[in-house]
């Protein structure tokens, strides 16, 4: 029989800690850990369910150029969008990411929307991507377990 352990709140501050003094150490930089802007964040988040980060990482620079603000890719047209899209893979999340943007821009007037709840609520968006966005755009923590490396 497996025994569980509870945890405390010394284990917890000890795992805490441990886990900051890691990231500090072998943290890579990557471009959208350079910025709180919920759309970037987005974009990087979507880009990377499936996808590993070095292919993610110039089609992240590409993207935004050509649609900088959810409002410019509200406004693309979807064909647009799956070009900008193409070498990814997995259009069914570019389709999604298009859905949203222009589901923020019309409900949200182009902002992005601030409250957990809210962003899960938008296509193609789950509980770990609406955690990433809310923690790292509006530092509101929530729990997020990373396993795409």
């Amino acid at each position: 029989m497996t025994q569980t352990k509870e945890w405390d709140t010394q284990d917890l501050k000890l795992l805490r800690s441990r886990a900051i003094r890691w990231y500090r150490r072998k943290a890579r930089e990557l471009p959208w850990r350079q910025t709180s802007d919920p759309y970037r964040i987005w974009v990087s988040e979507i880009m990377l369910q499936q996808t590993q980060v070095a292919t993610v990482i110039p089609f992240f620079h590409r993207f935004l150029t050509s649609f900088p603000t959810v409002s410019a890719l509200a406004a693309a047209d979807e064909q647009d969008v799956l070009f900008h899209w193409s070498g990814l893979g997995y259009y069914r999340r570019a389709r999604q990411l298009h859905a949203a943007a222009k589901l923020i821009d019309s409900q949200w007037h182009g902002l992005f929307p601030r409250s957990f709840e809210s962003i899960q609520s938008l296509p193609g968006v789950g509980r770990y991507t609406a955690g990433a966005i809310a923690s790292f755009a509006f530092d509101d923590r929530r729990p997020i377990v990373e396993a795409n490396t």
